[in-house]
């Protein structure tokens, strides 16, 4: 099992009025960048990206330089190399537009870090200054934090995207005080014990417990259920789901910021934290880089002037300046996690949480995905499809019979007979129930006005031995068997619709290059069977327990197969947890599941999986094309560089340049993918 699957959710404090915002912070990244190039954080600001705040400074530099150069225009060669006040713009035109590198830099400072991408920036430039080429010098930092302040715009429109996961969280808590008294207040006031009123229509501020007889509430949102779930007393609820009928009481069993919605919100939070491959060999590659890159930069300066005749150590000191400039690793250390984050903030656009790069850089290489049956393909809502009325019963009758029995029961199938006794409009008619008893994996046996009666599977059947036709036995789908005093008197069909979109997703996904598809059922083989074929599925497994699905998966993954599978239930947990990728559809109700997913899909929206590819595809080949494109520049600046045949600003082109050409292109990741509706494609 992978590490990172067991990561903490404890002690988050995520705020419902907080926004998603950028904070500066470079401490993780061995880039040195100063813009926060990954660092995902919850913060109360203002949701704009302001230009003018973050631009204000070079500006400032800018103008400086422009009343400089005017001061140098107007004056003689010699006064212009002496006047103090030409110097004193320039410095302060200098200082505005190095700021913030070195500031980021003096921040951090240690043996670690000394030797990043600010230090090659600072070098360089104090370097030009010195050999008097002071606009060079101004312009390379310019540049430099205009390449910067856009990745921060990149970096604010992901975060923008995360944020709108806040928007169906609840807004307050009606609380109950011990005199009667019921006052309004923010769900992060909220406290452990505290006694919670919800009205209908409301949504649940905080995860507790029903301290009222029942309700019924829209749980969607949070389980992707869609229908209605029905609670009873001493049973957990929890935040986000809606109270539909009777005002109820429930007591906090945790507060806000550690209740189900906080807690995809932490996940998203600490995306960052699980980074991929491609981006921990870019920060090495940096980390080694740098000091290389430096030592050659040395003796660019100084050997050649002592090497060849006629040569001056103003003109490859000045090589050597533009040599570091074009050197600088800021494209490649900052495009790769911001791609990735652009990538995840897409993702959470659509309503998936990623856990950390590597799941979304996995994902691209997934070329199997395995998904369960029950609550995955199929809604997991059974419905009743037909009744075999025998031995001169009538389809009402036995309905009336099995009602009268299942409203006992607990289990979904029971439940759905129920709901068509209701739909019908029949009447209880109070039948004597004795002997209630539910057998586990078979049915239910108990005593109905004086008779046995036996409801169950083709199992119970022969369990209690009771004589029937063996077709009934290989009747295709979900039957339920009815039994009265050892008399077989019929059967009613029992349907799991599969989801609409269901076969628009595969058909979404072998488009994306992904065929080989499998589904994964504790079910009898003529259901899964059926299933697979609708859906044009040709590799099916049924009878499986929760460790056969482990040890079926652990075979699939032998050989070159990458795995994904999808899955909804808390059995789920044991296959999500051993395979490549695991993704929980709907699993926002479990925690178990949240914990061991790589991806939770706020949705039972099958479509999401073809998305969350597509996304993982699209983020990969951008990666690659710009490793490509910073290679290939880096490579030919160098070279030219070394030669002098590019000047300063020719080396900003290849380091800063590079970085926005890289930046702009990150952004196609977010490009022609709106949100997920019906369609695939």
């Amino acid at each position: 099992m992978n590490q990172n699957k067991k990561e903490s959710i404890l002690d988050v404090r995520i705020l419902p009025n907080d926004l998603i915002d950028i904070e500066e912070s470079s401490e993780n990244h061995s880039c040195g960048c100063s813009s926060g190039c990954s660092d995902l954080t919850i913060k109360p600001e203002e949701e704009r990206f302001s230009w003018f705040n973050q631009t204000i400074p070079y500006f400032i530099s800018i103008f400086l330089a422009i009343i400089a150069a005017i001061i140098g225009l107007n004056e003689t060669n010699q006064d212009f190399l002496s006047n103090i006040y030409f110097y004193i713009f320039l410095l302060a035109s200098y200082g505005f537009s190095s700021y913030n590198v070195i500031n980021g830099f003096l921040r951090i400072l240690n043996p670690k870090t000394i030797l990043d991408e600010r230090f090659l920036m600072i070098v360089a430039t104090i370097g030009a200054l010195i050999i008097g080429e002071f606009f060079e010098a101004i312009g390379v930092m310019l540049f430099y934090n205009i390449g910067a302040v856009l990745e921060k715009f990149s970096v604010f429109k992901s975060k923008r995207s995360i944020k709108k996961l806040l928007e169906n969280q609840p807004k307050y808590a009606n609380i109950k005080r011990p005199e009667g008294s019921i006052i309004r207040i923010n769900p992060e006031d909220v406290k452990i014990g505290d006694l919670v009123v919800v009205k209908p229509g409301e949504k649940v501020p905080v995860d507790g417990k029903m301290v009222s007889e029942n309700s019924i509430f829209n749980t969607s949102a949070l389980t992707g259920e869609s229908l209605p779930r029905k609670i009873n007393k001493n049973e957990k609820v929890l935040a986000g789901m809606i109270n539909l009928t009777n005002i109820c009481e429930i007591i906090v069993l945790k507060t806000y910021e550690n209740s189900a919605i906080a807690r995809i919100l932490y996940l998203v939070q600490h995306a960052d934290n699980n980074k991929s491959k491609t981006e921990k060999i870019s920060n090495r590659f940096a980390k080694y880089y740098t000091p290389v890159i430096l030592v050659s930069a040395i003796f660019l300066a100084i050997i050649p002037p002592l090497l060849i005749s006629g040569s001056n150590f103003s003109t490859w000191i000045y090589r050597a300046m533009v040599f570091l400039v074009i050197s600088c690793p800021c494209a490649l250390v900052l495009s790769i996690p911001l791609t990735y984050f652009i990538g995840i903030g897409e993702s959470a656009r659509n309503g998936i949480i990623v856990k950390g790069t590597k799941n979304l850089e996995t994902l691209a290489k997934v070329n199997t995905i395995v998904f369960d049956k029950t609550g995955t393909i199929t809604k997991g809502n059974f419905s009743v499809s037909k009744i075999i009325a025998l031995n001169g019963y009538t389809e009402m009758e036995l309905l009336k019979m099995v009602a009268s029995i299942e409203k006992y029961s607990t289990h979904p199938i029971g439940l759905s007979i129920v709901e068509v006794f209701k739909e019908k409009g029949l009447e209880d008619t109070n039948n004597s129930i004795k002997n209630f008893k539910e057998i586990s994996a078979l049915g239910i046996s108990a005593e109905l006005n004086g008779s046995d009666i036996i409801i169950g599977n083709d199992k119970i059947l022969h369990e209690f031995k009771i004589p029937h036709h063996h077709n009934y036995c290989s009747i295709s789908g979900t039957v339920v068997h009815i039994a009265l005093d050892n008399v077989y008197i019929g059967h009613i069909l029992i349907s799991d619709e599969i989801r609409e979109e269901a076969k628009d997703s595969v058909t979404y996904l072998r488009r994306l290059g992904i065929n080989n598809l499998k589904i994964f059922s504790g079910d009898e083989k003529s259901i899964v069977s059926n299933v697979a074929q609708k859906l044009g599925i040709n590799d099916y497994y049924y009878s499986l327990l929760p460790e056969d699905k482990v040890s079926k998966l652990k075979d699939i993954k032998k050989g070159s197969n990458i795995v994904a599978f999808v899955g909804d239930g808390i059995n789920d947990a044991p296959i999500i947890a051993h395979s490549d990728v695991g993704i929980a559809l709907a699993g926002i109700g479990s925690d178990i599941v949240i914990e061991t997913a790589d991806v939770v899909i706020n949705s039972t929206n099958l479509l999401k999986v073809g998305k969350l590819i597509q996304i993982s595809k699209k983020t990969r080949k951008i990666i690659q094309e710009n490793f490509l494109i910073i290679l290939i520049i880096k490579a030919l600046f160098l070279v030219l560089g070394a030669f002098g045949m590019v000047s300063m600003w020719g080396a900003v082109f290849a380091d800063v340049g590079v970085t926005i050409l890289t930046v702009i292109n990150a952004q196609r990741v977010a490009e022609y993918m709106p949100k997920i509706k019906r369609l695939p494609l």
